[in-house]
């Protein structure tokens, strides 16, 4: 074995930037605060001066973040940087995803027509000036230099072939080959033998990098082998061979891959593992690093005809008013009966079945609702020993509001949101389902696919929908990374987030019949208050029923709110829609009794807000139970009834459907219970008596429909997908900071010298920065190292890698490849040639 020898130095590009901190400080103030606003990332802390900023420029971290912003082609085009070396020109980049004019493409690969070709030309300037504009990419036209982080991240390895399906190249992948196995791959590939390894290795990646040579040597080859190596040429690059690092040469190969190993066409990466180097798989694609490249985003296509403009508005309006409505329901039922939280946090699986049959709906629309009030800070926890959800201070300001405010608040909080309600019930790590209102419905990508869904149907002319489906192409080009986890089903969590997006876009009034309505295309660009676009489409509250001579109320239209909670309060809702029935039951009459409504009040209320004469049954009702209500009174021992008329008292005593109750007399007028006071009140409710509660001293308690309240709570904060981005005050700051700390640092600088007698000094970030720039240009570099033991020295090193707070270089002192902790190091200093 032959131990690898330093990189080999690359001639310097004459005209451009040295290292990326020079190119930054070339920068005006407009394009570092364009930087620093696309990857805020970079400002905590604010660096001291540029060359720390280019140091974090190049962290991992940072760089992968990035690179999850980059629209498909952008990030195809850093693709094929990081197949090439540094320094390639912008002709190679585009040879790289066109393949050369005159190379006969691929069969596999999708074919470019000349249209193609010049979109790639037309779109490869803009991508460039991306990947430049964030820091991803230095150097000029004709030396084009991916930062060491970003090659790292997308280089083509045989474990991770990434998206181009690339393998190392020829020489990365005979690292550590023995000189005299690499001088028979010569000989079995028919070509003259050199004097060393690195010779050796130039000469083999010469023959695979020459068209004509290469394709001489492939027409020897017997078919299998070929055909082998085209299941191998899109990727995986990787093979399963037995035995594949015994050397074999051109006249021991008895197999079509033993064939291909003795010549260095398949290079071992384990004792059972070959792979194909970059080099050959790009000879084989007729040049091209991507089986389809993609220059222009895909535009929607929707199947759907557009729709009337009108309708969708009126449609999408008419859904808004319904789900303002539906959330105003929701929350005055909690109000009266808030439930218990969980102790981990949500919502009971109970409780959430209860709450979907009083809105008449699913389970999983209740979801929805739940987490939208929830989102827009109208529910929350009470806080209490035994804490319950309830209405905020909040739900009561909102209601004041008038329907089309209200609709906005929702749309706003919703847009924002980072709560998904249709992961309720799906399995959590643990295989449990997950509680609404939960503290596992956060996803940090929810809002950008919400916003870039919702502007994909702002783009299509008005009324025209779109499905998911036809909506995910674009989507898919414009993030390519930014997919989420893949599910069970295989789907991305972006393609359900679409899904989602457009369902829960429809229930809240977002759009109509599937189209973009008028208010939220206010609600997305800004330019106008999407209250004042909705109003004009609602219809106006009414002040006024039609009372039925069988117990019923009729809205003809929305009503009042006022007018609306006040009948709520007195009727049960039969049926919604256009028309709202409602319908008067002992039930709901001792409702609002209990609120502290008296017969005298109902009558008067009905009576102004009919246009019809209050019929005779309703009277009677009204009357029959108010006569009755509050006889019996429930307080607490565990709980008593009390009443005046013992006869009652006897008759409740010998009822059967009291056994549970465990009721026994005390007093004419008094019978203790085990039960507690509220279980006591529904069960005689449910045996058709009309009890009253009461308090310790006697007094009638009135229930309220406000009466459960949390004391003031804030909405929840979306879980934030990375650091917020800079205001322009900050910007402009940390901008003026990082040039004084840079003016500083470069002031009167003068290049230390190599002095056996003391170690060079310098700081931390320009350790990393000088050796990062170094593994870039191939650059000798002397440095002081303290090791383990706190024994000093200086050593000549050419630097390979710096990543996980170690430099990789070959130590020219010990002749060998080593490994240096960059702690360890004090300092480094450049030598001259």
């Amino acid at each position: 074995m032959t131990t690898q020898q330093g990189p080999q130095r690359q001639g310097r590009t004459p005209a451009g930037p040295r290292t990326l901190a020079e190119e930054l400080r070339a920068r005006p103030d407009d394009a570092l605060a364009a930087l620093l606003r696309s990857r805020p990332d970079l400002l905590n802390p604010v660096p001291g001066d540029l060359t720390q900023l280019s140091a974090r420029l190049s962290s991992r971290a940072s760089a992968l973040r990035a690179l999850e912003r980059l629209d498909r082609f952008t990030l195809q085009v850093a693709e094929a940087l990081a197949t090439a070396p540094d320094g390639t020109g912008l002709a190679t980049v585009r040879t790289l995803l066109t393949g050369p004019s005159k190379v006969k493409p691929h069969p596999g690969a999708t074919p470019l027509t000349p249209a193609d070709r010049s979109a790639v030309a037309t779109a490869l300037p803009r991508a460039i000036a991306t990947l430049r504009d964030r820091a991803l990419l230095w150097g000029p036209d004709n030396g084009l230099r991916l930062v060491l982080a970003v090659r790292e991240a997308l280089a083509p390895t045989a474990a991770n072939p990434g998206r181009t399906g690339l393998g190392p190249t020829l020489a990365e992948a005979t690292v550590g080959m023995s000189p005299a196995r690499l001088q028979q791959l010569l000989a079995s590939a028919g070509q003259p033998a050199t004097p060393d390894p690195v010779t050796a290795v130039a000469a083999l990646t010469a023959l695979l990098t020459d068209r004509a040579r290469c394709a001489a040597l492939l027409d020897t080859a017997p078919e299998p082998a070929l055909r082998l190596l085209e299941r191998l040429v899109w990727g995986p690059p990787t093979g399963t061979v037995p035995d594949a690092t015994r050397p074999v040469t051109a006249e021991d190969a008895q197999s079509p891959v033993e064939w291909l190993i003795a010549r260095g066409l398949l290079l071992p990466t384990s004792p059972g593992s070959v792979v194909l180097p970059r080099e050959l798989a790009l000879h084989l694609r007729g040049g091209r690093t991507h089986r389809t490249v993609e220059p222009v985003q895909p535009e929607p296509a929707p199947a759907a005809a557009p729709r009337d403009p009108q309708a969708v508005d009126g449609a999408a309006a008419g859904q808004a008013h319904t789900a303002v409505k539906t959330v105003e329901e929701l929350l005055d039922a909690w109000g009266l009966t808030p439930p218990p939280t969980l102790r981990a946090g949500g919502l009971g699986v109970r409780d959430l079945k209860r709450t979907a049959q009083t809105l008449e709906t699913t389970e999983q629309l209740a979801a929805f609702w739940l987490e939208l009030a929830y989102t827009a800070g109208l529910l929350a926890p009470d806080g209490e020993a035994d804490e319950c959800w309830a209405p905020t201070p909040a739900y009561d300001s909102w209601l004041q509001l008038d329907t089309a405010e209200r609709w906005s608040v929702l749309a706003t909080a919703w847009l924002t949101a980072t709560r998904v309600p249709a992961l309720t019930g799906t399995p959590d790590g643990k295989g449990k389902p997950r509680a609404a209102l939960g503290p596992e419905l956060d996803r940090t990508l929810a809002p950008s696919v919400r916003r870039a869904t919702l502007a994909l149907l702002a783009e299509l002319p008005p009324g025209t929908p779109a499905t998911a489906e036809e909506l995910l192409p674009t989507l898919r080009w414009q993030r390519p990374l930014r997919g989420g986890p893949t599910g069970p089903d295989g789907r991305e969590l972006r393609d359900d987030l679409t899904t989602w997006t457009l369902a829960e876009a429809e229930l809240l009034g977002i759009t109509g019949r599937g189209a973009l309505a008028a208010p939220a295309r206010a609600l997305l660009t800004a330019e106008s208050d999407p209250a004042e676009v909705l109003a004009p489409l609602l219809p106006q509250p009414l002040d006024h029923v039609i009372l039925q001579p069988d117990l019923t109320a009729i809205a003809p239209g929305p009503l009042l709110t006022p007018l609306a909670q006040a009948l709520a309060l007195c009727a049960d809702i039969e049926s919604k829609g256009g028309a709202t029935v409602y319908r008067f039951t002992p039930g709901s009459v001792r409702r609002a009794l209990d609120a502290g409504r008296t017969a005298a009040d109902l009558q008067t209320f009905l009576t102004q807000h009919s246009r019809t004469p209050v019929p005779q049954p309703l009277s009677y009702l009204i009357d029959d139970v108010a006569r009755r209500h509050g006889i019996l009174r429930v307080g607490a021992a565990s709980s008593y009834l009390r009443c005046d008329d013992p006869s009652l008292l006897g008759e409740v005593l010998a009822d059967r459907r009291a056994a549970d109750l465990r009721l026994r007399l005390l007093a004419p007028t008094v019978l203790a219970s085990q039960a507690a006071p509220d279980v006591l009140l529904a069960a005689l409710r449910a045996m058709g008596y009309a009890p009253a509660a009461e308090s310790a001293e006697g007094d009638v308690l009135i229930t309220r429909p406000d009466s459960h309240r949390t004391p003031p709570r804030t909405p929840p904060s979306p879980v934030p997908d990375g650091p917020p981005s800079p205001d322009d005050t900050l910007l402009a700051a940390a901008i003026k900071a990082i040039r004084a700390g840079d003016r500083a640092a470069t002031a009167s600088r003068r290049e230390p010298t190599p002095d056996p007698r003391h170690l060079p000094r310098t700081a931390a970030a320009e350790t990393l920065a000088a050796l990062q720039t170094a593994v870039l240009l191939g650059e000798r570099m002397w440095i002081g190292y303290l090791n383990a033991e706190g024994i000093a020295s200086q050593r000549i090193i050419d630097p390979v890698k710096v990543e996980g707070g170690f430099v990789t270089a070959f130590d020219h002192h010990a002749d060998e490849l080593r490994t240096f902790a960059l702690h360890r190091i004090t300092g480094v200093a450049e030598l001259d040639e």
